[in-house]
């Protein structure tokens, strides 16, 4: 059985060193092609910088290492010069200590090519070497940078740092274009992607395939790929944790897949799954990896609420028109990787892309984190809240689940509150989610979310909320719009909550059995 390659970036060690590789030189083939300079962003722990290795390689002409996979006989391996660049491998706490840290990675890639520097000026250093570069070896030169912004994401809360972080990226990636007679290809990554006025503004001539259909399943793991290259892991986790692999793959799903990056298809996280087969339980891998700290502090500043981040669809141009520090939080939360595309709507040319978390993991792990930053609860109390309501719900106990949420709502200030349905509609799915359920929220369409489905095993619990109208209503409105008709065959409950105002909490509740 290969190993597991869990913090394995370096093309060449997966390869040499039995681990499991998942092939994705078909992409790479098409990439390759481009004489334009090529930008894809994805979030963290994507697969980003294996990709970049792998171009790496290919570019240094080592056909050995591609035995086995789709490139191998249909590319013409021959060495060229590389210039490979990790943004986010500098020191970045201050913008002074960055300008520092970059000037002595590029006077390094000078001494490795037994080159000297004519200027201290950073930008002109980095032309000047891509030039220099060519004209020794005599080939054009292929440009490879990682995390082209994480000089600018560390400052994301101090816009003047990251204006001038952006100003200097701007010059120095202007050189791409000005050398453009000396280079062969480039590819850049980020997490997000850049604005017509921002750090590209000069490269009008990048083609941006982050939400290209062609490679949207470039990175991760699609579930062909799943069940084909981790075949012996699926098995003996099936056997460790007494489940048929049919239910395993289906909870494998729930957890961790569903990330879209064009609407339509899907892959999964290949952090987390790296993470899961390694350790064989579920666990969020892939959010508990990142930096909660900050998320905390941008939730509790805006004010996140889940209604806000899904209410209205986005189009491909509302990701390209504001920096990221002014972005909407739905574009932001987005690009991070805690939101993702869940279907798409064509107006004429134009697309808009409907929002939701990407599974299980992910909205178990944001819920808790808004429940603590934005309803002010202790995380404690949300663990304690997680396991009442898990188990309640195990025990088919819906007064229970009831009787625990109206406890929570009770425990928010008041000064919180708001007299509106969908507050209320927000803080009962982020309950329930993060308790870890398989909760969604239906009618994905831009007029809003109106009922909450629980699915647990083959148990459905359809809730729908009404604010200062009646539990009655509120179950009518279930039964007229025939919510359970999707879930025919199985044991479905229907619950209808009103929400008093003025009391700002659950005032009645109706349940019936489908």
């Amino acid at each position: 059985m290969k190993k597991l390659p869990i913090g394995v970036q370096d093309y060449k060690k997966i390869k040499e060193g039995n681990y499991t590789y998942i092939d994705k030189t078909k992409y790479i083939l098409e990439l390759i092609s481009s004489e334009a300079p090529i930008f894809l962003s994805r979030p963290r722990r994507f697969g980003k910088s294996l990709t970049i290795s792998t171009l790496y390689y290919l570019f240094k002409g080592e056909k050995d290492l591609f035995k086995g996979t789709y490139i191998y006989d249909k590319w013409e391996f021959k060495e060229y010069p590389v210039i490979k660049i990790d943004m986010s491998d500098n020191t970045l706490t201050t913008y002074e200590e960055f300008i520092k840290s970059l000037y002595d990675k590029i006077n390094e890639l000078y001494k490795e090519e037994e080159l000297t520097p004519t200027t201290d000026d950073l930008p002109t250093m980095f032309g000047n070497l891509i030039m220099k570069l060519s004209k020794k070896h005599e080939e054009r030169v292929t440009i490879l940078i990682d995390e082209y912004e994480s000089p600018i994401l560390e400052h994301l809360n101090n816009k003047e740092e990251a204006e001038k972080v952006r100003r200097f990226l701007r010059e120095f990636y202007k050189k791409i274009k000005s050398k453009d007679e000396y280079i062969k290809f480039v590819f850049m990554t980020g997490i997000t992607k850049f604005t017509k006025t921002g750090v590209f503004s000069a490269l009008n001539n990048l083609n941006d395939i982050s939400l290209d259909k062609t490679y949207s399943q470039m990175l991760g793991y699609t579930q062909e790929e799943l069940e084909e290259n981790f075949k012996e892991h699926i098995k003996e986790t099936a056997i460790e944790m007494k489940m048929e692999e049919k239910e395993l793959l289906k909870n494998l799903k729930m957890y961790y897949n569903g990330f879209s990056f064009d609407g339509e298809d899907s892959v999964y996280n290949p952090f987390s799954i790296l993470q899961f087969f390694k350790k064989r339980k579920f666990q969020n891998y892939w959010f508990e990896s990142g930096s909660p700290s900050f998320l905390y502090e941008y939730i509790k500043g805006k004010k996140i609420r889940y209604e806000d981040l899904v209410k209205y669809p986005v189009s491909e141009l509302d990701f390209s028109t504001r920096e990221i520090e002014e972005a909407n939080a739905s574009i932001f939360f987005t690009q991070s990787g805690y939101l993702t595309f869940k279907g798409k709507e064509q107006y004429g040319m134009e697309y808009e892309y409907l929002l939701d978390y990407p599974n299980i993991e992910v909205k178990n792990s944001f819920s808790k984190m808004i429940l603590e930053a934005n309803y002010e609860l202790e995380r404690g109390k949300i663990k304690e809240i997680n396991k009442t309501v898990w188990k309640a719900i195990k025990e088919k106990d819906i007064e229970g689940i009831i009787k625990e949420i109206k406890r929570i709502i009770s425990a928010i200030p008041y000064n919180l509150h708001k007299k509106e349905e969908s507050y209320y509609h927000s803080l009962i799915y982020t309950i329930l989610a993060s308790a870890g359920l398989n909760v969604t929220a239906e009618e994905l369409t831009n007029l809003g979310r109106s009922d909450i489905v629980i699915e647990f095993e083959d148990i459905i619990y359809i809730m729908e909320i009404k604010i200062d109208k009646s539990a009655e209503k509120a179950l009518n409105q279930i039964k007229e719009m025939k919510y359970y008709e999707k879930y025919k065959g199985k044991e479905v409950y229907i619950i209808g909550i009103n929400i008093n105002s003025e009391k700002r909490n659950i005032d009645e509740y109706k349940i019936e059995k489908i």
